[in-house]
This record gives C-alpha cells, sequence and structure tokens, in this order.
C-alpha cells in the first residue's frame, strides 16, 4: 500500500485553500476558522470581544463573562467530502477566578479507496483528527489589556498511522471603550508530537496574527482588519498554473511582487448592525483570493457573507465562503444561551 502518499495525499487535504503553506507542517486543520461569524468576516478574525463563546478558540484573550454559560456548535460541509465543525461552552466561577473556556474543534475527510503498490484494491480507510482546549483569559489590573492561554491536546489518525500532540495557543488584546476600539494579536500552535505517525517529527501550524476593529460612531457597522501569518515572508510563490509560454517555447514562471506578497497578509471584514438581533456579516480574503484565482475568469475568489439571527436565547449564523466557480462552502452555527 501507498501508505506514505496516503498520508501526505490527507495532510493536504486538510488545508486546500493555504495550499502554499500545506505541507509544511502536521495538523494543519488547527487554523482552519472556527465559526461562521469569523469565516464571514474573511477568516481569523481576533478582536471580537462580546457573546461569541466560538471566538475563545481562535483568541483566548477575548474570554470575557458576557460568554458565561454560552454553548455552540458549529458544522461546515467543506471542501470535496471533507467535513468539520467546532464546539464550545465558557463558564464564570465567580468574580475572582473569573471566566473559563472549554472547545473542541473536529475534521473528518470522509472515505478513501485504498490500493497496494500493483493497483490492486485494499478496501477503504478513513481519517480525522480532533482538538481538545481549556482556556483563561487575564485582565491586567488597571488597564485596558487582556491576556489569555489555551491547552490544547491533539489527536490524529490517518488511514492506519496515529499521532498525539499538544500546543498552546498565546493571545493580548486591547480595548478603548470611548472609541470602541479593539487591537489584538495572537501566537498559535506552539507545541510538538508526543507520539509520531511514523517515528519522524513534524512542525505544528505555528501562527502570528494581527488584527483591529472598531464600531463607527455613527454608522451602525463594525469594521475588522487582520493580518495573517506574521511569521512567514514571503507567504506567497510562483504558481506552476500560470507559467506563460512564448512562441519559441521560452517559459516564464509567474512573478509575486513584493506588494503582491504584502496584500497577501490582509483579510478585510464588516458586520452590519454589529449589536443588532439581526445581522449581516462580509468578508475578503485577498490570500485565498490570489491562490485560487483562475486565469482570464471571474470567480469571485476570497469573498464570504454571512448572516447572524437571535431569537430568544438561541442565535443562528450561516456563512458562504466562495472559492472557485467549481467548489464552495456552507458553514452552519448555533449558540445556546443556558442561564436562567
Amino acid at each position: 500500500m501507498l501508505k506514505r502518499s496516503t498520508v501526505l495525499l490527507l495532510l493536504v487535504l486538510c488545508n486546500p485553500i493555504y495550499a502554499q503553506l500545506g505541507g509544511s507542517s502536521t495538523y494543519q486543520f488547527l487554523n482552519l476558522v472556527n465559526s461562521p461569524r469569523q469565516a464571514a468576516l474573511g477568516g481569523k478574525t481576533i478582536t471580537n470581544f462580546d457573546y461569541d463563546v466560538t471566538q475563545g478558540l481562535y483568541n483566548p484573550a477575548t474570554i470575557n463573562s458576557d460568554m458565561h454559560n454560552q454553548l455552540a456548535v458549529n458544522f461546515s460541509n467543506y471542501l470535496g467530502d471533507v467535513s468539520y465543525g467546532t464546539a464550545a461552552y465558557a463558564h464564570t466561577w465567580d468574580r475572582r477566578l473569573q471566566t473559563f473556556h472549554f472547545g473542541v474543534t473536529y475534521i473528518n475527510y470522509g472515505s478513501f479507496d485504498g490500493y497496494d503498490i500493483n493497483g490492486n484494491p485494499t478496501g477503504t480507510f478513513s481519517g480525522n483528527e480532533a482538538a481538545l482546549s481549556a482556556g483563561y483569559n487575564y485582565n491586567i489590573p488597571f488597564t485596558d489589556f487582556y491576556v489569555g492561554a489555551n491547552v490544547k491536546l491533539i489527536t490524529s489518525k490517518l488511514e492506519i498511522y496515529n499521532s498525539i500532540g499538544g500546543a498552546l495557543d498565546f493571545g493580548a488584546l486591547y480595548i478603548d471603550e470611548d472609541l470602541d476600539f479593539h487591537a489584538a494579536v495572537t501566537v498559535r500552535n506552539l507545541g510538538f508530537q508526543f507520539t509520531t505517525y511514523a517515528g519522524t517529527n513534524e512542525r505544528l501550524p505555528f501562527e502570528v496574527n494581527f488584527g483591529m476593529s472598531q464600531t463607527l460612531e455613527n454608522v451602525p457597522l463594525r469594521w475588522h482588519l487582520t493580518f495573517e501569518n506574521l511569521q512567514q515572508w514571503p507567504i506567497g510563490v510562483s504558481n506552476p498554473a500560470r507559467v506563460q509560454t512564448d512562441l519559441d517555447g521560452n517559459q516564464t514562471e509567474e512573478e509575486v511582487s513584493f506588494f503582491n506578497n504584502a496584500l497577501r497578509h490582509v483579510i478585510l471584514g464588516a458586520e452590519i448592525f454589529p449589536k443588532g438581533a439581526f445581522n449581516v456579516r462580509l468578508g475578503y480574503n485577498f490570500r485565498r483570493a490570489e491562490e485560487l484565482r483562475i486565469e482570464d475568469q471571474r470567480t469571485f475568489s476570497g469573498l464570504s457573507v454571512g448572516i447572524g439571527l437571535k431569537m430568544n436565547k438561541i442565535r443562528f449564523s450561516y456563512t458562504h465562503a466562495r472559492y472557485t466557480s467549481a467548489s464552495n462552502t456552507s458553514f452552519f452555527g448555533l449558540q445556546i444561551d443556558l442561564n436562567r
């Protein structure tokens, strides 16, 4: 059986959106967006400091008492037969201990047909991964700064291979209540494998993000600006599918300019009626748009749109994200207020 090829295929499928970084580390699912709200705002939004209990999965500094007894479940029918989801819950013990956060992220790659080196079928197999997390936030006394951390236990099963790992996330958040302005930074997936797939230690998908957001004073709109993967420059490489060939057969590779590389770190988002019972969310991910762009064809890759609806103690969210003309994904979310 082509075991190595099988593992490589699954790891690539794990994060097809961010193909330029794919294959450089294991457990790539850790950096997938974790809620419809985040997906609608372009992905990797780290500044929301409110009821959204799922936000604590990506930036533990946003954990707060408004998340008390909030339970959220999110699901996405991703690309192909791949599906993934998240769940989160927070509980405030008291004013001294404040709020603790718990979450889970999982991904299922579906079923695959196995073959040996001679092409003979060996049956079907599957792959799945999950991460359990616990987080805590701390407000630095007499300041507008918050810091937080998540501890994660990671399990992975790809065909007959298994791996267990651990990781830490760190976040910091600044809030200016007068301007309703937030700024945050996250350092994610600092860790290692406890047990490896086949005796070789692999890196985790380390990531550094910086974000800002603000609600406008006289307009019911909150804008979001995120700079992703600041730990790596350049973030883009030439796409082999875009090699140009002249009449003499000479080939010229795609050139990724400094400005293009810089733009691929940028994610824009906007939330209309952010504090209302009904809101609309829009996002644009420049990196996704560029990496999945098709020459001479308008596909609107990188664009995402979503809605949020509050009904008594239930919040429903839905997001549609555009990848290519042949591939899109939907994200569903439900948050329940368990407070009496």
